[in-house]
């Protein structure tokens, strides 16, 4: 639902009223649309769906599982740390036991045992503790190849490559991890991929949602409600008048 309420555009939305300034939140916008152009039309089309849809299409189920369960477990150290920034100490103890749990018996984190204890696999990111401080989420980016992003975002992922043991993996091994990290979530938006294609402006369709996905995991999936006030007053009034 809420992607489909980005997906009008700004004529749409402005039909009786003159064009507004651009949004604060992308001032980069100039670069950033280039960057999507060739990331969503030419990246995107000829080299991460086609690799996304041979790897899931030719690679057995169990192997796929596995190799995304280990990618996914050296991320945990760093959820630890993060937690506990956050003063959450239970998901820490869980995100912790996940880690000894599953780096042992579940063979560097091929199998996932923990998830019989219902230890939750939601990982906290140091980009997500900087927004529980206050800490805004910055200019909107476009990394080329990559995509969205945010100052907040790339600063939190520099941090959580300083942690064990992400800091002392070398750089080929880490670029397996992260392949698999990006073919397994090209496949996951596979099924929202039709939004974008009906979209008359996929750009900002991409960075609302963008934005909306940074608030809910900041504030682990319960987001608060922004109230217009301008336009509840309205809206009491014609109320009051009907």
């Amino acid at each position: 639902m809420t992607l489909s309420a980005c997906s009008s555009t700004p004529e749409q939305q402005n039909n009786d009223n003159p064009p507004t300034v651009g949004d604060s939140r992308d001032p980069l916008e100039v670069i950033n649309r280039p960057f999507w152009t060739f990331t969503w039309d030419y990246v995107d089309k000829f080299i991460a769906k086609p690799a996304s849809e041979v790897y899931t299409t030719y690679t057995p189920p169990f192997l796929r599982s596995g190799l995304y369960n280990m990618a996914l477990n050296l991320n945990e150290p760093a959820s630890v740390i993060n937690n506990l920034l956050q003063l959450k100490f239970t998901d820490a103890a869980k995100s912790t036991g996940r880690f000894v749990l599953n780096s042992t018996i579940g063979l560097l984190g091929f199998y996932d045992p923990a998830s019989d204890f219902d230890w939750s696999g939601d990982q906290e990111e140091f980009g997500e503790v900087l927004g529980v401080y206050g800490v805004p989420d910055g200019p909107y980016l476009v990394i080329p190849a990559l995509g969205p992003s945010s100052i907040r975002e790339e600063v939190g992922d520099y941090v959580d490559g300083l942690y064990w043991p992400l800091a002392v993996i070398d750089f080929w091994p880490n670029m397996v991890r992260l392949g698999i990290i990006g073919l397994e979530k090209r496949a996951a938006i596979r099924d929202q991929e039709q939004l974008l294609l009906e979209s008359e402006d996929p750009y900002s369709l991409i960075k609302n949602a963008y934005f909306q996905n940074m608030n809910y995991k900041v504030h682990d999936g319960s987001p608060p409600i922004i109230i217009n006030e301008a336009q509840e007053a309205e809206i009491d009034a014609l109320l009051d008048d009907f």
